[in-house]
């Protein structure tokens, strides 16, 4: 038998791979890829879901050049080339509340029209294995959703991917416990930059649902964790976020500028989680803030003490249209 003549009769009746054939299979992938946005928007009045690694968000219009370079499996964090700040002996506290005082002098942001879009782009980063030969184990993920919510857009990590796009209804419980960017910016406008005060106002809204045996403190963190992921964050209520998260235990700093997925020097504020992941060992988070802004750039997953995901923040804007990065 002539098995390429055989492969050959095969093909000439298979049917051309036009996009309406292709298109059910793009939607599945544009759904994996928008993934990301939905994960940290989820911010429900009874439950609360939330990827292990979610997309890490940073105040609009700020932007960063960068250089995505590989990593070493389990890593731990290493010294930037040249640190800015001394971190040495700093408790977490103390960076919250030097956090809570920069930001407080940045004074009002920019609020975008309910039909412009938030374009963000991230590294992002699998630390679990070390990237294959001639390959990096960090991707770019670029994402665009309307203020208000009605639609998300997205460019799958793949050659020649266009863009996608999807509508969706993100206000008033239109897609569950989704939360539009605009409706996270109104609740945090009516968060006060006082610490306990702050910290009040979020466990009066209640916002996500109570795990049993976890502690009020541990359910605290998790309320102001997804309430960090804020795309549009009015400085007063990041103030107060920041002074709510230092009344907490648990905080660790580590004690030199490090570097995120993306190459940018960031501080990293380290907290260590009771859950168990599935090499037994601790799973915490990491979040990454910016040394001059004192914006969270970025968040990462650690096991044991080691970095084993995130992702990292390259630029935030608004746009008045999807596909647009500036």
């Amino acid at each position: 038998m002539d098995e390429m003549t055989e492969v050959r009769n095969l093909r000439a009746d298979a049917p051309a791979p036009d996009r309406a054939r292709l298109a059910p299979g793009r939607a599945r992938l544009a759904e994996a890829a928008t993934a990301g946005w939905r994960s940290r928007a989820v911010w429900g009045r009874r439950k609360f879901v939330i990827a292990a690694v979610v997309v890490s968000v940073t105040a609009v219009a700020v932007t960063a050049s960068v250089l995505a370079d590989g990593g070493d499996s389990g890593r731990t964090v290493r010294p930037a080339a040249s640190p800015s700040i001394n971190l040495k002996g700093m408790s977490a506290g103390e960076l919250l509340e030097r956090a809570a005082r920069t930001v407080e002098r940045q004074g009002p942001v920019t609020v975008p029209r309910a039909k412009q879009w938030i374009y963000t782009e991230t590294v992002q980063e699998d630390g679990r294995k070390p990237p294959e030969e001639g390959r990096t184990n960090h991707f770019t993920s670029r994402q665009w959703i309307r203020y208000d919510g009605s639609a998300i857009g997205s460019v799958l990590p793949m050659p020649g991917a266009e863009l996608e796009i999807r509508s969706m209804r993100l206000e008033n419980g239109g897609e569950g416990d989704d939360r539009s960017p605009r409706e996270m910016y109104r609740f945090m406008t009516t968060v006060p930059a006082d610490g306990d005060k702050a910290l009040k106002a979020i466990r009066d809204e209640h916002a996500i649902g109570d795990i049993e045996g976890e502690t009020e403190a541990q359910r605290d963190y998790r309320e102001i964790g997804v309430l960090l992921d804020t795309p549009v964050m009015p400085s007063e209520g990041l103030a107060g976020l920041y002074r709510a998260l230092a009344t907490l235990p648990g905080g660790e700093v580590t004690d030199h500028v490090v570097r995120n997925a993306a190459g940018r020097p960031v501080i990293a504020l380290r907290y260590e989680g009771k859950d168990i992941g599935p090499t037994g060992l601790k799973i915490g988070d990491e979040w990454l803030l910016d040394p001059q802004t004192y914006r969270v750039v970025g968040r990462r997953l650690t096991e044991g003490g080691k970095v084993v995901g995130g992702n990292s923040t390259v630029t935030m804007a608004v746009v008045d249209k999807a596909g647009r990065r500036s």
